[in-house]
């Protein structure tokens, strides 16, 4: 660290300096190379063997007193790939300048034992006011290494102005980091809007943040040396920090660029980005101060902090984050419905509330107004934020569970409306003013998401023996004229957008019998596969209201992939699929968290399940739930059980904030971040909820969800 700092011999304890032990552990699901796992314990001065038939994954945890060099590594073979710093196992800073904590002492373990799973490691620091006793615990834990770090300040007086911290260091440099909701390799394609986290990987930069803005609580890393790729992770236990000086202060999570390796840390407090220390991403356009984050500890005060460490081989660059992600699911378990509502209850709540928004037009159609006020705002808009066409098909499906009347008239009024959307040579326009009888905008991304839409309705409406005819001839045509657009050689999307257009392709030829759809639909996933797949660029502009990193992005790829693997059975989408899955995870709160008094608590709130945004709109949404039906999808295919339950607990924690009318606001705020409503007070933003911008998505997303859950077989009203 800097800013003085200083090495302080352990004294009070034996040193045993020549004493190792050796933990190796195997991770207990297969890595990204198919790495068996298993787990087992060495001790002190030896090193057990893990006989197996096949390959294993030795990560070998080698724990030792004394000073020197780096008293806890992380090992695969010989190969080092985490360490804690040669300078000390613990680092403390007892000051406070310059917007950063000051005056560091360093210490190093001075003991060494063993109990039962346990290595423990004893030190201690001394600094000129007092003594910091200092002790490590580690065990093997669903393939990571646990830690449990004890601080105890025996000063006689408090101590003042004073931050903690954990810190382990991983052989290499650049901006492949990952922090979930938060940080995808440097953010390239947010950077340019001024607006989001940015990371380059330089000498000196630093990257840290609350823990509870991380929807997956780690910071993982990775990094190649010579021809292999390796990577790290630090996983938390989030919490408030005891003796905070700022209310509602909890630990930071991040990391910081040193000259030739990476360091994953965590902090009592402090937080940094973009080249500004004691900063946090407060509002949409950017970040405010956040001064003052230290800790006052009064005398033979006691904190302690969990973290679990990994590192593994990497398959391929990219890839390094699927292995953090997976292990954190097997960390947190977030699948538990206790305390959510029931599919039935949300469902019927959102059917009644999209009744709200019918209005018939004077040409004897009708729609689902995007906006609360049709008088003011009279539009009926396709895709993203208004999702006209959603009920046509929805509707269809859930009309007799939720007890709709007339169903196959309304359904009818309304896709025959979006229907007769204007073309023109790119496409077709996506807002519908029905006052004016106006068609209008141009946004490709709600077309993808319409197309849809419009391609389900076709297939049920079909089963059901309603007139298609003019959903056909404008489906068709839409896929015409997308097909013919991107087999052009010079097709380049601008993001990761246009693969909302997949589905609805595949769906096309599926419904058409057109080559040339599966032929536009399979270049597309080529193309997002290549940009994408490395993180060199990460999944991104999913949204219309930011440029950036987000989960709507790594949805669109997602849908776009396992739509093309269910048409052709090739075994690359599904393992494209698997990679966006594995970012649009990365989106989802795997962990309850604590939340101040404020509208959230209120309710009971429970975080898991819901979704953050994107790096630049960092509140929680609903719009998880549109994705359940692939998240389900995906582990039937991939065997993993545990996703399916995700998907159940997804849908039902985003039913939570329904109104007794069936309304839902689109912005929890589970941190430090507000996007409407009361801006007033920073120190309240966490815990609030702007419940007043009530676009249709968030009522259609769960009627859509909920009619495909329901075609999967899926028991959602038992």
């Amino acid at each position: 660290m800097d800013n003085g700092s200083r090495i302080a011999i352990s004294r009070g304890v034996p040193s045993f300096a020549a004493v190792n032990h050796d933990v190796i552990t195997h991770f207990s699901r297969p890595c990204r190379s198919s790495i068996l796992l298993a787990g087992l314990l060495a001790c002190p001065g030896a090193l057990l063997a893990a006989h197996s038939a096949e390959p294993t994954a030795r990560i070998r945890l080698a724990a030792h007193a004394g000073e020197g060099a780096a008293n806890v590594r992380l090992m695969y073979g010989d190969t080092v790939l985490l360490k804690s710093p040669t300078e000390g196992l613990w680092s403390i800073a007892m000051d406070w300048q310059d917007d950063w904590p000051s005056d560091w002492f360093h210490g190093s373990p001075g003991s060494i034992e063993r109990t039962g799973d346990w290595t423990i490691l004893r030190g201690r620091i001394q600094t000129p006011q007092g003594d910091w006793e200092l002790s490590d615990a580690y065990r093997p834990f669903k393939g990571t290494i646990e830690g449990i770090r004890r601080f105890v300040w025996k000063g006689k007086e408090a101590a003042r102005r004073c931050t903690l911290s954990v810190r382990f260091q991983a052989p290499g440099t650049g901006d492949n980091v990952v922090m979930p909701g938060i940080l995808y390799h440097g953010n390239p394609s947010g950077a340019r809007s001024g607006r989001v986290p940015v990371y380059t990987g330089k000498p000196g930069e630093e990257a840290f943040y609350e823990e509870h803005r991380f929807p997956m609580p780690y910071a993982g890393f990775e990094w190649q040396s010579e021809d292999h790729w390796w990577g790290a992770a630090l996983h938390s236990l989030p919490c408030p920090t005891p003796f905070g000086h700022r209310a509602d202060q909890w630990w930071s999570l991040g990391c910081r660029t040193l000259e030739g390796a990476t360091e994953l840390g965590l902090l009592s407090g402090p937080c940094a980005s973009n080249g500004r220390r004691s900063v946090i991403k407060e509002l949409q356009r950017g970040f405010e101060a956040y001064p003052d984050a230290w800790l006052e500890v009064p005398p033979n005060g006691i904190l302690e902090k969990t973290f679990r460490l990994e590192a593994y081989p990497v398959e391929t660059e990219g890839s390094g984050f699927e292995t953090a992600t997976r292990t954190c699911l097997d960390l947190f378990e977030p699948y538990s419905l206790y305390g959510l509502p029931e599919f039935r209850d949300i469902i019927t709540s959102k059917y009644r509330f999209s009744q709200t928004r019918w209005r018939e037009t004077a040409n004897g159609g009708g729609g689902f107004c995007k906006y609360p006020d049709p008088d003011r705002r009279p539009f009926f808009v396709i895709g993203w934020c208004g999702q006209a066409a959603a009920p046509g098909y929805a509707l269809q499906v859930l009309g007799d569970k939720v007890g709709a009347a007339n169903v196959d008239e309304q359904v009818t009024r309304s896709l025959n409306t979006v229907a007769g959307a204007k073309f023109y040579d790119g496409g077709f326009h996506t807002w519908y003013d029905f006052k004016q009888d106006e068609w209008k905008n141009v946004e490709p991304l709600s077309q993808g998401q319409g197309m849809h839409n419009m391609a389900n309705a076709i297939r049920v409406g079909r089963k059901r023996g309603l007139d298609t005819t003019a959903w056909e001839a404008f489906l068709r045509h839409a896929c015409d004229v997308h097909a013919d657009r991107i087999l052009t050689a010079d097709w380049f999307p601008p993001s990761t957008s246009e693969g909302f257009f997949i589905a609805p392709l595949c769906q096309g030829h599926e419904l058409f019998g057109e080559a040339r759809h599966l032929d536009a639909a399979r270049k597309a996933g080529e193309v997002l596969a290549k940009r994408h797949l490395a993180m060199r660029e990460p999944y991104w502009g999913g949204t219309l209201d930011a440029s950036c990193e987000d989960k709507e992005g790594a949805y669109a790829a997602l849908q776009g992939f396992l739509a093309l693997y269910e048409a052709t059975h090739e075994p690359r989408f599904l393992r494209w699929a698997e990679h966006a899955l594995d970012v649009v995870l990365t989106y989802v709160v795997v962990w309850d968290m604590d939340l101040p008094a404020g509208r959230l608590r209120d309710h009971a709130f429970n975080t898991r399940g819901w979704t953050a945004v994107s790096v630049q709109n960092m509140h929680i949404d609903a719009y998880g739930v549109l994705m359940t039906p692939e998240v389900y999808r995906m582990g039937e295919l991939l065997k993993r059980p545990e996703l399916q339950q995700l998907a159940l607990v997804m849908f039902r924690s985003c039913g939570q904030l329904i109104d007794p009318y069936g309304s839902q606001g689109e912005q929890p705020q589970h941190t430090n971040y507000v996007q409407g409503g009361d801006m007033s007070d920073p120190a309240r933003f966490r815990g609030g909820y702007h419940e007043t911008w009530t676009v249709f998505w968030i009522t259609a997303h769960f009627l859509n969800a909920a009619a495909q859950l329901q075609e999967m077989g899926v028991p959602i009203w038992e």
